[in-house]
């Protein structure tokens, strides 16, 4: 359980919000509609992959602690869904977007999940048309889960393939089956599932650039119409960590990781897909997650779960880790929430320019200050910026650009950060 929960300040036991930030619920930051979602944390895993530092637990690692077992989770999200309904107050916020994601979700009975969707349908509306996707194991899912899932709700699956490659899939604890990812595409897709997503993981130790390639024909090959693609980041506390620490392994290369971002870009590219957030390429605009759109364009979203954060309004919380104590705060009818910041103007601005530059739609250059836009000019000198956007008025990144997408951001940041 090596995730780490910020500082912040205490929450209040009831959950409320500050006034401003309930007054921006209805309206986002042009004046129209702004998007709200629901993202709904699973802790339960069968076992802990090496390079995961989520917040999620093993069966044998929550023991008996009451409110911690899996049969026990459906019941407390509701519990916190209604919390919501109670804190948000009257407005109607149509819901734009579902994600379930974990830990594994589909250890789960669908039953279960479509029952905490039902309750987000009766307390706030499912808006026509809204994308409810959940994270899926390959070898936790089947024809019949996933037809169950379908007709629960579920419009999207996103399968963890993380690579094709046997020994790589060793080096990250990943335990499904190489070919069991593609399969379950496959099942997906009779299931009757509008949208499958595939996410892989480049930059283990031990993967080569020809291991690489093989992983991305085998995604293109399964035919999802999207795709993410992470590169490995070796965090602290866990056992990969552990591993580079005793020289076991040795630490990605970043160099390679750029080799391998190049890779992933052009097989994608050449079969059709897009790139619209810097890890993350789409075969049509109605592939593209929608709710991880949500949170790249500062919408507002609860978390609902154990250790889950939220954001409304320029409010952001997090809730307690462990399920036990969020489902004993629930149970005794106050907030999971262990502590939230309210952020203020400047951070806002930071981090929409943080956020939005990733995306291929890029950021309103009016929103950098005088030195910020200069600066983007010299990064069109610079092969990191695109010329003819930059002249729309949008600041997108090129595919260099987006390789040192963190140097551009430090560079056009507002002055006043």
């Amino acid at each position: 359980m090596p995730s780490i929960l910020p500082d912040g300040e205490p929450a209040p036991p009831d959950g409320s919000l500050p006034e401003s930030a309930l007054a921006e619920l209805e309206l986002d930051r042009d004046g129209g509609p702004r998007p709200f979602g629901f993202y709904l944390h699973v802790p339960f895993c069968t076992t802990r992959c090496g390079y995961c530092d989520f917040n999620t637990y093993t069966a044998d690692e929550l023991g008996d602690a009451p409110g911690a077992s899996r049969a026990s989770w459906a019941a407390g999200a509701i519990a916190e869904i209604r919390l919501a309904r109670s804190v948000l107050g009257p407005v109607d916020l149509p819901v734009a977007s579902v994600f379930v994601g974990g830990g594994t979700p589909t250890l789960l009975p669908p039953a279960d999940l479509g029952r905490v969707l039902r309750v987000i349908d009766d307390e706030f509306g499912l808006k026509p048309g809204a994308e409810v996707t959940t994270e899926a194991n390959p070898d936790t899912v089947d024809p019949r889960t996933l037809s169950q899932l379908r007709a629960a709700g579920f419009t999207r699956v996103s399968l963890g393939m993380q690579s094709a490659r046997p020994h790589v899939l060793a080096v990250l604890d990943r335990v499904h089956t190489p070919g069991r990812s593609e399969q379950a595409v496959a099942e997906a897709k009779e299931a009757g599932f509008e949208h499958v997503s595939l996410d892989l993981i480049y930059g283990t130790p031990g993967e080569s650039l020809d291991d690489w390639r093989a992983s991305l024909d085998a995604a293109v090959a399964a035919g999802p119409d999207h795709v993410s693609a992470y590169a490995l980041i070796v965090e602290e506390g866990t056992r990969l960590a552990a591993r580079v620490r005793r020289g076991e392994l040795p630490m990605p290369d970043d160099d390679d990781l750029a080799d391998k971002y190049v890779a992933v870009d052009e097989a994608l590219s050449a079969a059709g897909y897009r790139w619209y957030e810097v890890s993350n390429w789409a075969a049509s605009p109605a592939s593209r997650c929608a709710h991880n759109q949500l949170y790249w364009t500062g919408a507002n979203w609860w978390g609902v779960g154990p250790g889950a954060h939220s954001h409304v309004g320029g409010t952001r919380w997090w809730n307690v880790k462990h399920p036990a104590a969020w489902a004993a705060r629930l149970a005794a009818g106050g907030s999971p929430a262990h502590a939230r910041e309210v952020l203020d103007s400047s951070t806002r601005r930071v981090e929409r320019v943080l956020l939005e530059v990733r995306l291929a739609d890029g950021l309103d250059v009016a929103v950098l200050d005088a030195d910020g836009r200069r600066r983007a000019g010299q990064a069109v000198g610079d092969g990191l910026v695109d010329a003819a956007a930059l002249t729309g008025g949008r600041v997108v990144l090129t595919r260099r650009g987006r390789l040192l997408a963190d140097a551009v951001v430090r560079d056009i940041l507002p002055s006043d950060r």
